[in-house]
């Protein structure tokens, strides 16, 4: 990037996970003047929050091209931020403080339930909370996650891995059933995820399960070919585990009910048995009406997440309202959001990242629709006049009026600096400091966190 380029463009970044950090880099190479708000104090999102904690080398890496980012002269960061109606910033509130354009890229921070009978009860829990408590992002750090001894989790894809690898090398557990409501050639994870956990898998019990699902797997093309190849790689891969807890799958089923003890904890879930149709060329669960009961005092879904509805954008499911006839596509795609009343495009406002797409593919694929996202605020921002002053200092005037601590980038180094030195004091690769308080602290910023 060449940092001579003058900014003549005014954009302020919601989120700042791989989305948004990539795109604020795309922005200002091409001539914008970026403000980056985050909610968390720490920049990374999902690189910094979301991958499992001994992963130190490739959270490292990210970290670098991240501080990198942020080093640019053209790019502000401000964490420690909410942005949404009912919070320190609302999006009107940053169109008057001058910002030509909005990105939204924060994330899927909402999550996503079945809505079943028994879901409120102690002991059932969402995959991303347990993530973010493992990962040390505060508040989820801070509380208290009951894990029994036998656990069920809802969903087959890296997210269900990485709470197992969890479960077996953390809290022991005594046995983890991960289903699924269709066949096992629809697994969503990786052979290098699974490495971690498939010495805990019961192979035989994998076999009965796949000969079980085969006669409906076949019957609508699908096959447990490649659930078969991914565990032959993964067991060339995988690491000694002195744990002895008992993992196996299973498929076409679909928990309906979670069962409750006299205390209100989870005893047991209700599964239906399912078959699979083809629907439209698409195949799909189809329950028989049959069900089975399974003794269980933990259910962890990691079925994916929603976008977060307090910012105060139009909703279409557990996604951003797409504008479908978008002015600036980039690769076919709409990074505009639509009205829902006059169902025309929101003026200036685009997303990228999870918030258009929630849940989809891990940093690189963040990467480039933050990029591709930044593509299409630039293809807006040629269409109105250059900004012969950017009003930076009026932006900073009402930034400083916030009563909750606001993060800049030199409070960042402070951070870092302190966690590193506290790390090499304890002998650990890392430390964080498990609350909003101590990192504010440490940060050289004392003032009391607003409600």
């Amino acid at each position: 990037m060449d940092e001579t380029v003058h900014p003549h463009y005014l954009v302020a970044v919601v989120g700042a996970g791989p989305a948004g950090l990539y795109a604020a880099r795309h922005l200002a190479s091409e001539g914008a003047y970026v403000f980056l708000f985050n909610r968390d104090i720490k920049p990374g999102g999902l690189a910094e929050y979301g991958i499992y904690p001994d992963k130190h080398k490739m959270k490292e890496g990210l970290r670098a091209q991240f501080h990198q980012i942020l080093g640019l002269p053209q790019v502000e960061y401000y964490g420690n931020v909410l942005v949404g109606n009912t919070s320190d910033l609302s999006l009107e509130e940053l169109r008057e403080m001058g910002f030509q354009a909005i990105l939204v890229t924060a994330g899927a921070q909402g999550t996503k339930w079945l809505g079943l009978p028994g879901e409120a009860m102690e002991g059932v829990y969402h995959a991303k909370d347990l993530v973010y408590h493992y990962n040390q992002l505060p508040p989820f750090s801070q509380e208290t996650f009951n894990i029994g001894r036998r656990v069920l989790m809802v969903g087959m894809g890296n997210v269900m891995l990485d709470i197992a690898h969890w479960l077996i090398y953390e809290k022991h557990v005594h046995e983890i059933m991960a289903v699924a409501r269709r066949g096992p050639s629809e697994v969503k994870f990786t052979k290098e995820e699974l490495a971690y956990v498939v010495p805990s898998l019961d192979l035989l019990s994998l076999e009965k399960e796949l000969e079980h699902a085969s006669s409906v797997a076949h019957a609508n093309d699908q096959s447990s070919i490649h659930l078969k190849e991914l565990v032959n790689a993964a067991l060339q891969k995988a690491p000694e585990v002195p744990y002895k807890t008992h993992l196996t799958f299973k498929f076409l089923v679909s928990p309906r009910r979670i069962l409750g003890d006299s205390m209100g904890r989870v005893c047991g879930i209700v599964l239906e048995n399912n078959t699979l149709v083809k629907v439209d060329g698409e195949i799909k669960a189809c329950g028989l009406g049959t069900t089975q009961t399974i003794d269980v005092d933990t259910v962890i879904f990691a079925i994916g997440d929603r976008v977060d509805t307090h910012i105060g954008l139009p909703l279409d499911g557990n996604e951003y309202l797409k504008n479908p006839n978008p002015s600036f596509p980039v690769e076919g795609l709409s990074y505009e959001l639509c009205d829902h009343v006059s169902g025309c495009a929101l003026e200036g406002t685009f997303m990228a990242g999870w918030s258009r797409k929630a849940s989809t593919g891990l940093v690189g694929v963040a990467r480039k629709d933050g990029i591709n996202g930044a593509r299409a605020v630039l293809a807006y921002l040629q269409t109105l006049p250059a900004l012969s002053r950017l009003p930076l200092e009026e932006i900073h005037r009402n930034l400083r009026k916030m009563t909750r601590p606001v993060v800049t980038k030199l409070d960042l180094e402070r951070l870092e600096a302190a966690e590193k030195a506290e790390a090499i004091e304890r002998g650990w690769d890392e430390f964080k400091f498990a609350s909003n308080e101590e990192m504010l602290k440490a940060a050289g910023l004392n003032k009391v966190i607003s409600a």
